[in-house]
């Protein structure tokens, strides 16, 4: 949709004010006085400095800049209320000190305007901290209107498309990128403070792996290759492991072609850490730790609202087995059964069904009655373990039973918050799984993974044994600024255009 058309019930009357406003611009540029032309302004103080200090500033004299968000006129002179980085603050306008060319100026101008100011702080009769302005000057002119002040940005779609508006109008929504900025800072110190080395890794690959998932693709013309767009970070950072660096990790943008949803944006910020001679019961501790502490840092406590729970991220999480919470939850012990077409008629008789044309196993048949059945009754943080080995294929198998394998995920509030393995570091069984997942893309399973022999050639020079473990930072973020859809948490979710 082009911005100068306006797609509104009141069309015509937008229309012209879009008119009055470049009007306007016209008027100040035929008198040399383009506020585009204006390159640079001096300031020496927020807001919040004027605001949160202001018995030690009062009296004293400042320059602030922001976008206008208020105006009342009375008489000779002029209350404005700007917006800047750090908050809101009162400017004070009289005729008699800025003169009458700039006074106008003023009277004439819009909400949504960008002024900077110079004049010295002081208290009105009504108590309110305020800048008794001296100098004033247009810096950038408003050419459409802001949603009006009693309603704000309110449209959750239009909110999407056009974040800069929600970040004018709404100031929580600016909170919530703050937190968001916060609990990313939060985990880079984390793990540098436990000996963790960042890195980067290639955004653009010649085959999917990593995980299971529907990559995107793209073609590079100079060298005449189809390439994905990476679904994980994991294989990479492994090579990382092989070469020496015992603590390694990634936070970066990963893609995935996959449906869209409250808690699925195909594009998302991912976590992934590897370390060496550890397993995943140290990264359930590394986990546990990581997430508590940043909500006591960030939020003040371990109690967070979410999605209508009350989630209590206090540390000493449970850990069940996959198998113990289908039987907690359904009645189903797969411990228990001698065949898999036992597995078949007990989930079957739970109303449990297996993907179409998919012969299941038992490792299948476990997996879908957990994600059928059980994910949907975790509210408390629950640290699910002991994956099958179908669904787990660079997990190394658990030595007391080989059709499961050492992996866990987190859930809170039915929604998973991350994925970690005792990494498998056998070569010879890695690349018997990567082939089990060749035949199943050559079947047309689309999310399946592709081989790469370039990993395993890694792996045979030896990998140590190591943990891993991958966190979704939009889904932590939501927890942490309650809020339901992914699309609150980052900045410019994909839309679909608009015609």
């Amino acid at each position: 949709m082009s911005n100068d058309i306006p797609r509104d019930e009141n069309e015509k009357e937008l229309s012209e004010i879009l008119q009055t406003r470049r009007d306007k611009l016209s008027k100040l540029q035929e008198d040399n006085r383009d506020p585009f032309h204006i390159t640079k302004f001096e300031r020496t103080a927020f807001s919040s400095d004027v605001t949160d200090n202001f018995d030690a500033m009062e009296n004293t004299e400042v320059s602030m800049a922001g976008r206008v968000m208020a105006k009342r006129e009375m008489g000779k002179a002029v209350f404005l209320d700007i917006l800047d980085d750090k908050g809101r603050i009162q400017i004070y306008l009289k005729l008699n000190d800025i003169g009458e060319q700039s006074f106008e100026d003023i009277k004439k101008g819009d909400i949504g305007d960008i002024i900077g100011v110079t004049g010295t702080v002081f208290r009105t009769r009504m108590g309110e901290i305020s800048i008794h302005c001296k100098t004033v000057i247009l810096l950038a002119k408003s050419l459409r209107p802001l949603p009006e002040k009693y309603h704000g940005l309110k449209n959750q779609e239009l909110k999407y498309r056009q974040r800069y508006v929600d970040l004018i109008m709404n100031p929580e929504t600016r909170k919530t990128f703050e937190i968001r900025s916060a609990f990313i800072k939060y985990v880079r110190a984390f793990l540098d403070n436990r000996g963790y080395f960042e890195v980067e890794t290639p955004v653009l690959n010649s085959i999917s792996g990593g995980t299971t998932a529907r990559p995107f693709m793209t073609h590079h013309n100079t060298l005449n290759l189809d390439m994905y767009l990476r679904i994980a970070t994991e294989l990479h950072l492994k090579r990382l492991i092989v070469g020496g660096i015992e603590r390694v990790y990634e936070i970066g943008r990963i893609f995935r072609n996959e449906g869209m949803s409250t808690k699925h944006n195909p594009e998302f910020t991912m976590i992934e850490l590897y370390e060496a001679y550890a397993d995943y019961n140290d990264m359930m501790d590394l986990f546990e730790d990581l997430l508590s502490g940043a909500a006591k840092s960030i939020c003040g406590t371990y109690e967070l609202p979410w999605n209508g729970k009350s989630i209590d991220l206090s540390p000493g999480w449970p850990r069940t087995t996959m198998i113990d919470a289908v039987k907690e939850h359904t009645g189903i012990d797969f411990s228990s059964f001698e065949s898999t077409e036992d597995a078949v008629k007990a989930t079957a008789a739970v109303g449990v069904k297996m993907p179409d044309g998919k012969a299941p196993s038992w490792g299948d048949l476990l997996y879908e009655c957990f994600d059928q059945r059980v994910e949907e009754k975790l509210i408390q943080p629950t640290f699910i373990m002991d994956y099958p080995v179908e669904v787990s294929p660079l997990a190394k198998k658990k030595q007391s039973d080989s059709r499961l394998t050492e992996r866990f995920e987190l859930f809170i509030c039915s929604s998973e918050f991350g994925n970690a393995f005792s990494e498998l570091n056998d070569p010879i069984d890695q690349k018997q799984r990567f082939l089990r997942q060749a035949e199943l893309r050559k079947a047309g399973d689309l999310e399946a993974g592709m081989m790469d022999e370039d990993y395993i050639n890694a792996m045979e020079y030896g990998m140590p044994p190591n943990g891993g473990l991958g966190i979704g930072i939009d889904r932590c973020v939501m927890l942490l600024t309650g809020n339901s859809s992914i699309r609150d948490v980052i900045l410019f979710p994909t839309m679909k255009p608009l015609e």
